[in-house]
């Protein structure tokens, strides 16, 4: 029998530079990469993602994903939806940070002390919706067509 991969969630991480949020979506999402999860998951780069990147799209299509957005606008998780499949969970920062109790986030290059603080909650939330998803049986099927492997 074929050894089959190891199944993964795909984290998907807010890009939107103009906002602090932002920048705990992708703090957040290193640290669950690197240190948190990294045999389980793996990172789908945004603005690859919504330029074309089929490789990113596939695997969105096919195992689950985790968006995290710093604000409500949700565009990576609109992005996933509209151009792979709706993620199987979604975290908007700034509703987590609110829900924590947490002060005002600020600092897009140097978080304070809430900004810090919402990295390790939205890392937390993110490992508990990994580990949720890796649980679960399969969350999605492929629908499409894989390309053929040749004659």
């Amino acid at each position: 029998m074929p050894e089959l991969p190891r199944r993964k969630v795909g984290i998907v991480a807010c890009s939107g530079e103009e906002i602090a949020e932002g920048t705990v979506t992708r703090l957040a999402a290193l640290r669950v990469l690197h240190e948190l999860r990294p045999d389980d998951t793996v990172t789908i780069c945004l603005p690859l993602f919504l330029a074309g990147g089929e490789g990113d799209r596939a695997f969105a299509r096919v195992y689950p994903t985790v968006t995290i957005d710093g604000c409500e606008k949700r565009c990576a998780a609109e992005g996933t939806a509209t151009y792979s499949a709706p993620p199987a969970a979604s975290i908007v920062v700034s509703e987590l940070a609110a829900g924590c109790g947490l002060g005002p986030i600020e600092g897009r290059r140097q978080l304070n002390e809430a900004g810090r603080l919402a990295v390790e909650a939205t890392a937390q939330r993110t490992v508990e919706l990994v580990d949720e998803l890796l649980k679960a049986p399969r969350a999605r099927r492929f629908t499409g067509t894989l390309p053929s492997a040749g004659p």
